[in-house]
This record gives C-alpha cells, structure tokens and sequence, in this order.
C-alpha cells in the first residue's frame, strides 16, 4: 500500500495537481475592473500582450506564450485568470472548449494591417491599391464571409482567376499560423482571411505567395531582415510597431477580448 501511495504522489508532481483531482478556481474575472492583480495570459507579442503590460504596475502578473492555443490550455488548468486575445480566434476557441466564455465587455477595438519594411515604399503603395480594389468588387468581403458567419461559412473559398499572370516573381509573407479564422493549419496547407487575401493582393500584382510560418514575435524581424516582403497575421497598428516598420492601410477592425473559466 505505501508503495502505491508513493507512486501515486509522483505521478501528481510529474502531471500536476490538476490531474490528480484537484480543483480549479473559479473566475474571478468578470471584466477589465477585475483585471488588476490577476495572472493574465497572452500570446507573446500580440497586442494583447501590450495592453496586458499595461496592468503590471497595477500588481498583476503576465504570463506570455507563443501560442494563443497555450494561453487558453493554460486558462484551462488554472494556472493563469484570464487570457487577453483578438475577438475571432476567442471565438475560435469558445466553440471547441465549452469550459471557457467570452466576457461580454468590449476590450479593446483596433485595426489589422499589413506591416512592410520602411525602404519598400513602392510596395506598400501598391499593396493599398489592391486593398481597395478588392474591397470595392466584393472580393474581401467574400473571404470574410467564408470564415466567418453562419450563412456563408466555409461555401465560398476565393479562387484564383483563371489565366492569372505571376510574370513578377515571388513574394513572402511571414505569418503566425495559429491564430484561427486568419492564419491556421488545414490538411497540411495554411488557410484563412490573411492567406486568402494575400493571395487575392499577389493576382492583382502578379506575384506568387509563399507562405512562411514563424512565431508572432519573430515577424517584423523577418520584414526588416529580407527574409519576408511583408507581414501579414492579424497584426494591429502600434506606436512601437511603427518604429521598426510601416503598414499598409488597414483591411479589417478587430477587438481584444477577454476570456475566462466558466
């Protein structure tokens, strides 16, 4: 008996207490209010993270992950109060996990763009060209509604005209592709809103789209660098963003949410 005891005990420390029975906390969050003090999750980088830092001279402590997918896990086990993430990957979330919800209060609102080095004026410029034009003929709003939505979710991929020149080479686009419905992973081929509009922006300039698929933080490096001709991940607008690089003019609004145990 007290050998099965002592094998008991250290399964519970190699695996946690949690998965051992021991119980999680209940919420204590219920919005921003309630923020100071609090273990806060984000994906390291994001936005969320910057607004998130904002509540460390208030006492609360961040907890930052590569991954919005770890933040959440992280959420789940207890080991952070909240997570602070854009609104649709929240959503994302929620519907695979009906342990966690949304708080109903509006976090933050913000603006999604596509960040470009600073000597690639002549790009970015063209790049807002094709925003517009693809805006004005229905094609954004295609892509959007075939993620998200209930009426035309996942029934109206864009595609490619046909007879579509690529005469002008390739372009890179770096991205974090773990921020579903915008970047993410299906049958082995990054899919979603940011990909598809790439790839609609690269037809109206005759480019080819690569897709490179790196950590969040690790994007505007790989622009600044050369290694990427742009950066495209859900990524919002910021004083300190802009130092490094510029953006195209923006494509979608978005908000931060908060998310919580049930």
């Amino acid at each position: 008996m007290k050998k099965l005891l002592v094998g008991a005990l250290a399964v519970c420390l190699t695996l946690g207490l949690a998965a051992c029975g021991s119980k999680v906390a209940e919420n204590s969050v219920f919005g921003s209010d309630d923020l100071p003090g609090k273990t806060i999750g984000v994906q390291l980088g994001t936005t969320g993270d910057i607004y998130a830092s904002d509540y460390e001279a208030e006492g609360s402590t961040i907890e930052r992950y590569n991954k919005g997918a770890d933040a959440i896990q992280a959420l789940k086990q207890g080991k952070v109060d909240c997570v602070i993430i854009d609104e649709q990957p929240a959503i994302a979330f929620a519907a695979k996990n009906d342990d966690i919800t949304i708080i109903e209060e509006e976090f933050t609102v913000e603006d999604y763009a596509i960040c470009l080095d600073k000597s690639n004026s002549e790009l970015t410029a063209e790049i807002n060209g094709a925003i517009a034009d693809l805006k004005a003929d229905g094609t954004f709003d295609q892509i959007i509604a075939n993620y998200i939505g209930d009426d035309t979710k996942g029934t109206c991929p864009y595609e490619s005209p046909e007879g579509t020149d690529r005469s002008r080479g390739t372009l890179v686009m770096a991205t974090n592709a773990a921020f579903e419905p915008y970047e993410y992973y299906k049958d082995q081929r990054i899919v979603g809103i940011d990909a598809e509009l790439a790839l609609a922006i690269c037809d109206k300039l005759g480019y080819e789209l690569s897709i490179e698929d790196m950590e969040f933080d690790s994007i505007i490096n790989a622009v600044t660098s050369g290694k990427a001709d742009f950066g495209m991940a859900g990524m919002t607008v910021t004083e300190d963003r802009l130092k490094s690089v510029d953006f195209s003019d923006p494509y979608t609004t978005s908000k931060q949410v908060i998310v919580v145990r049930k």
